[in-house]
């Protein structure tokens, strides 16, 4: 696999290697010592697997504090957009973002440390989202922020009006108002 650590640091772009033959492929889709070698080390505990059609945005996610997530995330059919801004108001990137597309045909993963709150934007017919956390679920440290936040400046490659999100997701604070982390 490679390996690509993006402008923010910390954020991967990872490529497989990828066997076609006329059978169809095999990949490896995680190594925990090459990951370990490259990232440094994370230890998953769940995996976890979404479907949702064209237009669904989900995010901008994060846990806060000790129940803070780093997520490596793939795609195994379809497209999407993936998303990852830095929340960590101490960061020389506070606010910044990366953003990759994230598809079946590329096979991409992305990894997004703790620190960071993450969406991603379905622009297939249909996409099978799967990532793999290292905690789990703390619904009392959930949080979020808007993913239309002009102060982030994401620009979504579809018409605002066909984005279909959660009324959750539609109430979520702007970044200057968010419990972010320090």
């Amino acid at each position: 696999m490679e390996y690509r650590e993006t402008e923010i640091k910390g954020i991967f772009v990872i490529e497989p290697r990828v066997f076609n033959d006329a059978r169809g492929y095999f990949m490896e889709a995680w190594k925990e010592a090459e990951f370990t070698e490259h990232v440094g080390p994370v230890h998953f505990i769940q995996d976890n697997e979404s479907k949702s059609g064209y237009g669904v945005l989900r995010g901008l996610h994060y846990q806060k504090g000790a129940a803070s997530q780093a997520k490596l995330v793939r795609v195994i059919k379809g497209r999407v957009l993936d998303v990852a801004v830095d929340i960590r108001r101490s960061s020389p990137t506070f606010g910044r973002h990366v953003m990759v597309e994230l598809s079946e045909d590329n096979k991409r993963q992305f990894f997004i440390p703790r620190g960071f709150a993450h969406g991603f934007l379905v622009l297939s017919y249909e996409a099978i989202f799967t990532y793999k956390v290292d905690n789990p679920y703390a619904p009392d440290q959930d949080a979020g922020i808007r993913w239309n936040d002009p102060e982030l400046a994401i620009e979504w490659p579809i018409d605002p009006a066909l984005v279909q999100t959660s009324e959750k997701d539609l109430r979520q604070p702007l970044l200057r108002d968010a419990e972010l982390f320090e």
